[in-house]
């Protein structure tokens, strides 16, 4: 069974930063579930849940344009982890951060085969972890 699971949550001031890391497990190489694509989504308070980054097998790489210049997202293939830098943290960026992938291939296929941050894409998700930036 594919997992998920997100860590480096915590509460910070404005204009700090984070490290958010996802480990993926129950992936088999050349079987039906592999990585496609991972991605980072967030709820704040309040709000809907929205993309805000995203990297696919191929290394392509989308921000949403409210976190463009200050989060970066990574992937190590070989330690099959996840990483989402974020940089000058804003009180708006509060909220849980959940890390999801497109494993099975037929989601990626329906995904267009390219980076997406439509979370409808995405079929594997972790619990989340909590981002606070206070003022």
């Amino acid at each position: 069974q594919v997992q998920l699971v997100e860590s480096g949550g915590g509460s910070v001031q404005d204009g700090g930063s984070l490290r958010l890391s996802c480990a993926l497990s129950g992936y088999s190489s050349g079987g039906d579930y592999s990585s496609h694509c991972e991605g980072w989504f967030r709820q704040g308070p309040e709000k809907e849940r929205e993309g805000v980054a995203a990297i696919d097998e191929d290394g392509r790489i989308k921000y949403a344009d409210s976190v463009k210049g200050r989060f970066t997202i990574s992937r190590d293939n070989a330690k099959n982890m996840v990483y989402l830098e974020l940089n000058n943290l804003k009180p708006e960026d509060t909220g849980t951060y959940y890390c999801a992938a497109i494993g099975l291939y037929g989601s990626w296929v329906s995904a267009g085969m390219e980076v997406t941050l439509k979370q409808e894409d995405y079929d594997s998700w972790g619990k989340g972890a909590l981002v606070t930036v206070s003022s």
